[in-house]
């Protein structure tokens, strides 16, 4: 009796030898779960954390950097809309606004909603990468039969200044306002050329003309020149 009452005993305490070490392990499987889960929380929230303060970084840069461009690059800051067939092309202006009064001069093409200064052959913005530009031998708008070249990119690019002057046609009107004076042009001829780093203006010497010139639309190997007399 007395020994089947120790097999008892010593049954026993295997049994609870055994539940001691299952619940021993279940709780290292619980405490481990919890350590991963709470370390990939944390590293989410760091990971979250640090991404903000990079995009903090990132905007403040942006800033710096727009408030640190010349005058003439503000045109960065505008927004302009696609036009839809032949309806004038709007600017959208936000609370950015150009001062125009920096500039040597102001191109005006009504049609497609375009409206940008230009600076002197003599200024380092005079440069296509940059604004409007004046080529070199140009006369400006008060000089009786002279011609005054501006030529800009086209494209999808925000230097795209006559990205639309392809929807302009013979007949439309231009304006560039020079020391306080506004002269209007007319387009009276509109041709392609080679794009071969030279350019043949074709206009009449006795008339005061504005010519135009920019990469013809969907072409690699051609320019256009619109040419304008002044009214």
């Amino acid at each position: 009796m007395q020994m089947l009452k120790q097999k008892k005993n010593k049954f026993n305490i295997k049994k609870m030898k055994k539940s001691h070490i299952c619940l021993f392990g279940s709780l290292l499987v619980i405490l481990g779960v919890f350590l991963l889960s709470y370390n990939h929380i944390m590293y989410l929230k760091m990971s979250l954390f640090s991404d903000m303060q990079l995009s903090q970084e990132d905007d403040q840069n942006i800033e710096e950097i727009i408030d640190n461009l010349p005058d003439a690059m503000e045109l960065k800051k505008e927004e302009v809309k696609s036009p839809q067939d032949s309806t004038p092309v709007q600017e959208e202006k936000k609370q950015y606004k150009i001062d125009y009064s920096k500039y040597l001069g102001v191109l005006e093409i009504p049609r497609i909603s375009l409206k940008r200064g230009f600076y002197g052959t003599e200024s380092k913005y005079n440069n296509i990468n940059y604004n409007v530009t004046v080529v070199g031998g140009s006369t400006m708008p008060d000089v009786d039969k002279g011609n005054l070249i501006l030529m800009a990119h086209s494209g999808d690019a925000y230097i795209s200044y006559f990205a639309y002057l392809y929807l302009l046609k013979i007949g439309d009107y231009a304006y560039v306002t020079y020391q306080g004076t506004t002269y209007k042009y007319q387009i009276v001829n509109i041709y392609n050329i080679p794009k071969n780093g030279t350019a043949t203006i074709n206009r009449n010497l006795d008339k005061t003309t504005l010519t135009l010139i920019t990469c013809t639309k969907n072409s690699d190997t051609e320019q256009t020149i619109y040419i304008l007399e002044r009214v």
